[in-house]
């Protein structure tokens, strides 16, 4: 079997999504799964759909696209506030994308006219982490002018936190989020009919037994794929967080000195050069092994080994572990539990083999034809 290779198990998988669609059904909270950390796979979205998500949502419209390529008919939402140059595609192939730019706007709704299409907006409101994001006080200003467009449908807001700058949704900025919701409406009248309170950080507020307000919908893509929330990536009670597995082959293994020698400046990318290995042996030596893994691969920080064997260093095409006593060989595998920064790093390399349950997929859209399918044609989805 081919390694490097990440090993991917869609009944936990599907037990991830089902537990967490569950819980957050007695909130009142619809789950959009995000696909993005799997390339849009096709087979963990229909696992995802059979899970019980409302829809699907990707930062990157490629990825949206290999799903329409390989016949997935769901609600889709672009996550990613869209490029101007990308208006048209956004247009054909995502029913919703959230957005902040009156000018982006403005070329969707040409566009959709183009296309004879209507494209739905959520707009999203910064409330503090300082990534994409409407100022709260700009925001009705904003909804005035999105409802004049053609073509454009206002779907409702959103936020995002704790990605850029670690803010954590709370019961004040996620109360703000439920009173801007309030506050359009009272202006407008019921415009919106999503409130999407943001990502997997957002689950132990939503499920900490508080008032969840207006938020109706979360977006959610590692509490699902890695069984863990984002804010201190502590293990979610009753999930799977082995869903993936990176299998790498051993192509060198013996004893060598424990620490380099000669002149040391940074090493392939950057780093410092590496700390000693302490060892009991008096000649300093250690059980050390290569595996055919790098950099251009995965995120090697990322990496969590088996018990017994230790990651000490990594260069483009190469990681260098401590073998201790599990006696590796060449051939051998050895199998590494991943974190998010990881994963999508190796679902991104051409050169990870990625199988579901034992089935090998393609590491390119590509792969799929080049048309939309006849069942996703004239769709019409409501994203909750």
């Amino acid at each position: 079997m081919n390694a490097p290779r990440l090993e991917i198990d869609l009944v936990k998988l599907g037990h991830n999504a089902r537990t967490l669609v569950n819980l957050l059904s007695h909130h009142g909270i619809s789950v959009s799964a995000v696909t993005k950390g799997v390339l849009g796979r096709p087979d963990v979205a229909r696992e995802l759909l059979k899970a019980g998500v409302t829809g699907l949502a990707d930062s990157r419209i490629e990825n949206i696209q290999t799903l329409h390529f390989a016949g997935v008919v769901a609600p889709m939402t672009l996550i990613r506030s869209p490029m101007v140059s990308q208006a048209a595609l956004v247009v054909r192939h995502a029913d919703f994308s959230l957005n902040t730019e009156l000018d982006v706007i403005s070329e969707l709704s040409k566009a959709a006219q183009s296309a004879g299409r209507s494209h739905g907006v959520l707009l999203m409101v910064e409330l503090g982490d300082l990534r994409e994001g409407i100022m709260p006080g700009d925001l009705e200003n904003v909804v005035r002018r999105v409802l004049c467009f053609p073509n454009i449908t206002l779907r409702g807001i959103g936020t995002n936190l704790a990605c850029r700058s670690g803010v954590v949704p709370d019961a004040v900025n996620m109360g703000e989020l439920s009173r801007l919701a309030d506050a359009i409406d009272a202006t407008f009248g019921p415009v919106l009919s999503v409130i999407s309170g943001g990502n997997s950080s957002n689950l132990e507020w939503a499920l900490g037994g508080g008032d969840t307000g207006r938020i109706n919908n979360l977006r959610l893509g590692e509490a699902i794929l890695l069984g863990c929330q984002p804010l201190h990536r502590r293990p979610i009670e009753g999930l799977h967080t082995d869903v993936f597995s990176l299998v790498a082959e051993v192509i060198e293994a013996g004893s060598k000195p424990s620490r380099p020698w000669g002149d040391i400046a940074e090493t392939a990318f950057g780093a410092a050069p590496p700390e000693e290995k302490h060892t009991s042996d008096p000649n300093g030596t250690i059980s050390q092994a290569i595996l055919a893994l790098g950099e251009m691969d995965v995120d090697p920080a990322g990496l969590t080994p088996p018990q017994g064997i230790d990651i000490l260093g990594s260069s483009s095409d190469h990681l260098v572990v401590d073998a201790g006593q599990t006696g590796l060989k060449v051939g051998a595998e050895v199998a590494f539990q991943v974190n998010y920064s990881a994963l999508i790093r190796a679902m991104a390399s051409p050169f990870v083999t990625k199988l579901a349950n034992s089935v090998p997929y393609p590491n390119s859209f590509d792969a799929f034809p080049q048309k939309r399918p006849a069942a996703s044609e004239g769709r019409s989805f409501t994203p909750v």
